[in-house]
């Protein structure tokens, strides 16, 4: 799933009150970082992670890293924060998060 300039403006505006649950460390990205980030994204389909200064990888490395490993979208990398987003398959759409329509191109 490719993410729209204007569905990223959105996932972004709704990030900007969340607190990072992922956070990576000197140790980097390991099997369980990779499961608590899947398990995030399931419950919250959009999330904001840290990368510690001792972190031998930057942002932007921990990031590209993380979409690959959890199948997610980059929304946003600034600093040492970067937002995540997966949407999920439950069939309750209260939780979901519902993205502005992308324009069909010819």
């Amino acid at each position: 799933m490719e993410l729209t300039s204007k569905q990223r403006a959105y996932l972004r505006g709704l990030a900007n009150t969340l607190e990072p649950i992922v956070i990576i460390g000197k140790d980097g990205i390991g099997e369980n970082l990779v499961k608590q980030a899947n398990d995030a994204l399931e419950a919250r389909e959009l999330i904001k992670c840290r990368v510690l200064e001792n972190s031998m990888l930057t942002a932007r490395e921990a990031c590209d890293a993380l979409c690959v490993l959890t199948r997610s979208e980059q929304v946003q990398v600034i600093g040492t924060r970067f937002v995540l987003y997966r949407p999920t398959h439950r069939k309750d759409k209260k939780d979901k998060i519902l993205l502005p329509k992308a324009k069909k191109t010819v």
